[in-house]
């Protein structure tokens, strides 16, 4: 009696053309799968090579699982195949696969388990892109967001980001009855068919389950001559297909009312769709560029200003300027689009803003969109800035290349009579290697832009090995009086294809290249590619890279890999962590070695510096080692050793030293070997909850708050300024009584010196370094000095952003910038940017590293909730609280430890116009306010009384005039 085979649970649809070679390992990622009830159905698009014949000879290899179709003709996209396929398929679940691709080899279980489990008509999960001619072996994995976890919806609508970004048809599993009960079908005879495809199956799908397992595996070539039907940007009927597939999906959006899809499409189109096309538009025609502009304009133009609102300012600039089809002020505007902080146009200045351009500033929208002020680009300095290069002349001579370049000078940077010198650098993009620089001479003024040209003997000077250095990027490197920037040499006008090489003698013989080839790099700049001419050439080459992966070969590479693998792993966390504890710790504690540390080593600053200074002031005989953090350290003290944040030098000395002295917290896995004295000075008495008072922190597990409250018991003692200290941070942090440092805060000796001196005038009311500060920053004597310090501002979610005044700084300066200076230090995490017209009347002082002598200079205080509060009342100066978000402050979930409106010594203005009235009656601010000051010191800082400094050095390192 003969069985009825049951039906598949899954039918694979694996479309091929032209792709004989790969398709059995396609089909094989297929019939490997853990899950055995699937079947594949290899769809061939009419191919002209053996693509069929190779799918036969796999049905017939494995009959029962494997079945091929061929279509009659060629229907010139993906679409076609795939809508056979379905026709074709037997299983209860259809998925697609491309012939170039695979699949992972438990794809089909987790995703037919998790349809089966949640009833979903759709599963989608992770697609990872595999970059198989990346010698690293490179793998990106596709918006990995969506995926982070297990989820059901019950609507696309629930997820926008799903329906907007994961486009794909081949990482999803779909019920075949889902498809045809809905006609769901590729469109035919156009391409980008996914897009539409799964923008109707995410809209009919009752419901969508996701998995954050890895499905499918998407093999991509970067370095081919022959690029895919969708990277074929260069050709207009690209774009095209592109706006029509989204024309289609907007139809279908509009019949169902999806309008905040709709919205999250458009502008998904702007930053990304849109950006592919702008990159290429520097190299083709200007008959390409007005068709593409025209194509654009018909499908843009209907967009929502909801859409542009949310574009930054270079693409919002970009696509302004392509809808006018101004190419002149577009290129540039592309290469800041594709290269972020390029500074790419001469920029202008009007009224005090600065503009990407001066065409079209009598049309109020585009002046909006043209005021590049927020970008900051007028507040760099030449050597902060990374201008546009613009290259034009390239051309070959034998084995010279004459190279010439046009450098933008954005707002006069380098003035006209800086003394100009420059050079190109040549150098192998492959880490470590070889690089050579050339000098350019008389590099000159020409109107708005620096020009340069040189003639460089390339084939007698540059040397590459050959083969592990194929790829050459170029900079130039141009000084203006001693400072210097570099760029690069943005390429478009100048055609490099028909360019001649340059022939080259490369240190592994000519064998290995024998020619350097101009190409343009994803970037829009100036590279060469190592490249061989001649059989003789390329035999000898391929000679040599069979060898470089024959045997002997292989050995070698392995062996250096693990050299290097090792090294890696030699500076890893982890094992710094394991080689701290089990050796550092053991070698002998170097008496008298103090390591100081600031803000996780930003800055030389705080009470570190002042314990630092005191020691150094009494000559006390120690050994000072200051951490710093990033790669230059600035602004560190010249006598004592500099040691780089978590580098084997600063776990030595930690591990070593007789003290550890910092305000904020040395890294929390390193244990404190007993015989080591850690002084935690801390950088600021609290308003906000701290510590285990905070609800985030009492939320973590067990383990992770006694890892935490390890880390705080390493400290042996904890300065506070006064009792609010004690009964919040001190209760806060869980340290002991018996820890507690009564001596006030170092840092704040010299508020407290500077407010005696105000006292009694004649020992000189301006502190010598607030008057060094002053004459460095402009300020004139007699103008009054104003500080604004406000708290860290971050983005719904915690992010960081740029600080954006609540107040208008231009209305600011308008009314008090004849008299007085405000002075603005943002947090270190927030990006400031001044506009122009403030300049001279309000200074960013960001960069500051030590907020002290900005107090000593100031007149007054602008705060809303900074720690800042509590050391500037002890100048006694006014202080105006501008508490525009109290409520929201307030209410934020750590809560605060007092109402500051209630104990505010000085004005709580909630307005702009109530600020700006309590900064004109500052004169009556001091007398008004002077007892409530009093009452706030005594409060909240009444251990700072001068010499916090002397007492803890008293204490651990001896008084005045002791030896150790």
């Amino acid at each position: 009696m003969s069985t009825v085979a049951p039906d598949p649970d899954v039918s694979v649809v694996v479309i091929v053309y032209n792709d004989q070679d790969r398709l059995p390992t396609a089909v094989g990622s297929v019939l490997e799968q853990t899950l055995r009830n699937v079947e594949v159905i290899i769809a061939d698009d009419c191919s002209t090579d053996g693509s069929h014949e190779v799918a036969q000879a796999l049905a017939a290899a494995h009959p029962g699982k494997v079945r091929a179709i061929r279509l009659p003709e060629n229907s010139g996209g993906c679409g076609e195949p795939r809508n056979q396929g379905v026709k074709a398929a037997r299983g209860r679940y259809v998925m697609f696969l491309d012939s170039d691709d695979t699949l992972e080899k438990n794809a089909c279980r987790n995703m037919v388990d998790a349809a089966d489990r949640t009833g979903a008509d759709l599963v989608s999960g992770l697609c990872v892109r595999v970059h198989t001619d990346n010698r690293h072996g490179k793998r990106t994995l596709w918006y990995p967001w969506l995926y982070r976890t297990t989820r059901t919806l019950d609507s696309v609508a629930e997820l926008p980001d799903l329906f907007v970004f994961d486009t794909l048809s081949t990482n999803k599993c779909y019920r075949r009855g889902f498809l045809l009960d809905n006609d769901l079908a590729f469109p035919r005879g156009i391409h980008y068919e996914d897009l539409l495809f799964s923008a109707q199956a995410y809209l009919a799908a009752e419901r969508i389950t996701l998995i954050p397992n890895t499905v499918y595996h998407w093999n991509v070539v970067q370095k081919t001559a022959v690029k895919s039907i969708s990277n074929r940007r260069g050709e207009i009927a690209n774009f095209a297909h592109r706006v029509e597939i989204h024309r289609r999906i907007d139809a279908l959006l509009d019949r169902q009312g999806q309008d905040e899809l709709k919205l999250r499409k458009d502008i998904k189109f702007l930053k990304h769709d849109l950006v592919l096309y702008l990159r290429e538009l520097p190299f083709l025609d200007d008959d390409y560029r007005h068709r593409f502009a025209e194509l654009a304009r018909g499908y843009l133009q209907d967009f929502p200003e909801a859409a542009y609102a949310e574009l930054d300012k270079i693409h919002a600039i970009c696509a302004q300027l392509l809808l006018r089809e101004d190419w002149t002020d577009l290129m540039p505007a592309i290469d800041a689009l594709l290269n972020r902080g390029k500074v790419a146009t001469p920029l202008v200045e009007r009224d005090g803003r600065v503009f990407w351009t001066d065409r079209y500033l009598d049309d109020p929208e585009m002046r909006a969109v043209l005021d590049v002020t927020p970008l900051g680009y007028h507040a760099k300095r030449l050597n902060q800035m990374f201008l546009r290069n613009r290259l034009t002349e390239y051309t070959v001579h034998g084995g010279d290349v004459t190279l010439a370049g046009r450098i933008v000078n954005p707002l006069h940077t380098v003035a006209a009579d800086a003394e100009l010198t420059a050079e190109l650098e040549f150098k192998a993009r492959r880490r470590s290697l070889q690089t050579f620089r050339f000098p350019v001479p008389a590099p000159r003024h020409e109107g708005e832009a620096i020009t340069w040209r040189a003639e460089v003997p390339l084939a007698r000077l540059l040397r590459p090995l050959g083969i592990v250095d194929d790829v050459w990027d170029v900079r130039l490197h141009l000084t203006a009086d001693g400072k210097r920037t570099t760029s690069r040499l943005t390429v478009g006008a100048v055609d490099l294809e028909d360019a001649e090489p340059v022939p080259v003698r490369p240190r592994l013989t000519r064998l290995m290249a024998d020619r350097l080839e101009a190409q343009v790099s994803a970037k829009g700049h100036l590279a060469f590619r190592l490249t061989q001419q001649g059989r003789l050439a390329r035999t000898g080459r391929a000679a040599v890279e069979r060898n470089l992966h024959g045997r002997p070969a292989r050995v070698a590479k392995s062996a250096y890999r693990k050299a290097r693998a090792v090294r890696r792993e030699l500076n890893s966390g982890t094992r710094k962590l394991q080689v701290y504890e089990r050796m550092l710790t053991k070698l002998p504690v170097r008496k008298g070695t103090v390591v100081f540390e600031s803000h996780l080593g930003k800055q030389y600053s705080d009470s570190p510096r002042a314990v630092y200074e005191e020691l150094r002031r009494r000559g006390t005989p120690v050994t000072p080692i200051w951490s710093y953090a990033g790669e230059r350290p600035r602004g560190f003290p010249e006598d004592a050793e500099l040691v780089r944040r978590w580098s084997w030098r600063y776990l030595k000395a930690l591990a070593q030293a007789e003290y550890w002295i910092d305000n904020q917290g040395y890294p929390l896995r390193l244990t404190k070997r007993p015989e080591t004295t850690y002084i935690q000075t801390w950088h600021g008495s609290a308003l906000k909850r701290m510590g285990f008072d905070e609800p985030g922190l009492r939320m973590l597990s067990e383990v992770e708050q006694l890892a935490y409250q390890q880390a705080l018991d390493r400290f042996d003692h904890f300065v506070v300024r006064g009792e609010h200290d004690v009964r919040t941070l001190a209760r806060a942090y869980r340290i002991p009584e018996h820890k507690l440092l009564r001596t006030g805060y170092p840092r704040n000796d010299a508020l407290v010196r500077a407010r005696e001196n105000q006292e009694n005038p004649e020992k000189g009311t301006q502190h010598p370094e607030a008057l060094r500060l002053a004459e460095r920053l402009g300020i004139e004597p007699g103008r009054r000095v104003l500080l604004y310090a406000p708290t860290f501002r971050a983005q719904a979610g915690g992010k960081v952003r740029d600080f954006a005044f609540p107040f208008d700084v231009e209305d600011f300066a308008a009314r008090f910038g004849d008299d007085c200076v405000l002075l603005v230090r943002a947090h270190y995490l927030n990006r400031l940017t001044l506009p122009p017209s403030v300049a001279g009347r309000v200074i960013d002082v960001s960069a500051e590293p030590d907020i002290t002598p900005l107090m000593l200079l100031a007149d007054a205080l602008i705060t809303d909730y900074s720690s800042v509060m509590f050391d500037y009342a002890l100048l006694q100066r006014p202080i105006v609280f501008y508490a525009y978000d109290w409520e929201e402050y307030a209410e934020d979930i750590r809560g605060t430890y007092f109402d500051l409106l209630a104990e505010a010594p000085g004005p709580v203005p909630r307005t702009p116009d109530e600020l700006f009235a309590a900064l004109g009656d500052l004169k009556n601010l001091r007398t008004t306010y002077e007892a409530r000051l009093k009452e706030f010191v005594d409060k909240y800082g009444e251990y700072d009384r001068g010499d916090a400094a002397a007492q803890i050095v008293d204490r651990f390192f001896g008084p005045a005039g002791e030896t150790r």
